[in-house]
């Protein structure tokens, strides 16, 4: 798979979505008001984004019946998030002065990636972004597993039937939690609905649709990339969907549906950005593909940035309108571009040199292998 410059746009979109949310949130405000309202669905992107691709890495070689490389997908996921994620980890223990919030949670569930499960979200917010990863991390352990185990007799009905039962589970179950959360507030909708693993596989399982199409349903997939623009304008109409279902994002209504509905928007944009022929797939915008490239940097460290600039400058900045929004946007893209070239790429290339390796030996089948801007 070369790269596609339209999944470089969608990554690009995500996280730029994702860093106008929270600099909201932190009350630094953004000439972009309605973008940042709805940025938290740039999250749902990328779950969404995750799926896909990572489920195309597992299911590719399943479906052509070759073994599926236990050792080589852990390697390289491991290579992918870790060095970034310690090394931020690292500042957060050692320099208390790069943490956006003064409580943290203990350095253990971050490290074992169940800060999500279990954070005091009301006195420890101190990269709390940090649950999404936490999502992606259980994704990868349990989906190899569950793809190895339904590929042993493959079948149409196990696939829609697992996927029936993540969806109005995962609706019946954030219903339920909803209504015991409520009197609580906004804190417990966050602990409770928003952070667990269990309440928010839709993203994540909308993207293995399409990986499970494309692997067992070629023709169906082909028949999907020559009809890009079409799934273009469903795409949006979902996502405007949601958008419409989350005006009140603590509510009910968007606790139960907002979350399946802009997931399946999202993936049907995932679906147009992936054809390779048509213009969906190869539009390319200036920037992007930076973005795209150092995107899980951008994300590990713009909360941080924002909070460096705010408590140094903030009120200097206050009601400076573009020139605050220039200076926490070049304060966040700085942070993610330091952390991208010192130790995310250094990795991801050390990662590429074993991979080559390894298939140099016979060890790694060529097709099990994606480059590390897809992996």
């Amino acid at each position: 798979m070369s790269r596609l410059p339209g999944l470089d746009l969608l990554r690009a979109i995500a996280i730029v979505w994702v860093m106008f949310f929270h600099a909201a949130g932190a009350g630094l405000g953004s000439p972009y008001g309605p973008m940042s309202e709805f940025g938290w669905m740039g999250v749902d992107l990328f779950f969404a984004l995750s799926g896909y691709l990572i489920g195309w890495q597992v299911l590719k070689p399943l479906s052509r019946g070759e073994p599926l490389r236990w050792g080589d997908f852990y390697l390289r996921r491991a290579l992918r998030v870790l060095p970034a994620f310690w090394v931020v980890i690292a500042l957060y223990l050692l320099v208390p002065e790069f943490r956006e919030r003064p409580g943290m949670q203990p350095a253990w569930q971050f490290l074992t990636f169940t800060v999500n499960l279990l954070i005091d979200y009301e006195h420890n917010k101190a990269f709390s972004h940090a649950w999404s990863l936490c999502v992606e991390e259980h994704f990868y352990l349990v989906f190899p597993l569950l793809a190895w185990w339904l590929t042993r007799r493959p079948a149409l009905w196990k696939t829609l039937a697992l996927g029936v039962l993540l969806v109005a589970g995962g609706m019946a179950l954030r219903a339920w939690v909803w209504h015991l959360s409520l009197p609580d507030g906004s804190v417990a909708w966050v602990e409770r609905v928003y952070y667990p693993t269990w309440m928010r596989l839709d993203g994540l399982l909308a993207g293995v649709m399409l990986a499970a199409i494309r692997a067992y349903r070629p023709q169906w997939w082909s028949a999907m990339m020559q009809r890009s623009g079409v799934l273009l304008a469903l795409g949006l109409a979902g996502v405007a969907a949601a958008i419409w279902l989350s005006q009140n994002r603590l509510g009910l209504q968007a606790s139960v549906f907002g979350f399946p509905v802009v997931s399946f928007g999202l993936a049907l944009l995932v679906a147009a950005a992936a054809s390779e022929q048509r213009w969906t797939g190869r539009l390319r915008v200036p920037g992007a593909a930076w973005l795209a490239a150092a995107s899980f940097s951008l994300y590990l460290t713009h909360k941080q940035m924002f909070g460096l600039v705010s408590r140094h400058y903030g009120a200097q900045l206050d009601g400076q309108g573009l020139l605050a929004f220039a200076a926490y946007a070049a304060a966040a893209l700085l942070g993610g571009a330091v952390l991208y070239y010192a130790v995310e790429r250094p990795f991801l290339r050390l990662r590429d040199r074993i991979v080559q390796r390894r298939d140099a030996k016979g060890e790694v089948g060529s097709g099990a292998v994606l480059p590390a801007a897809q992996g």
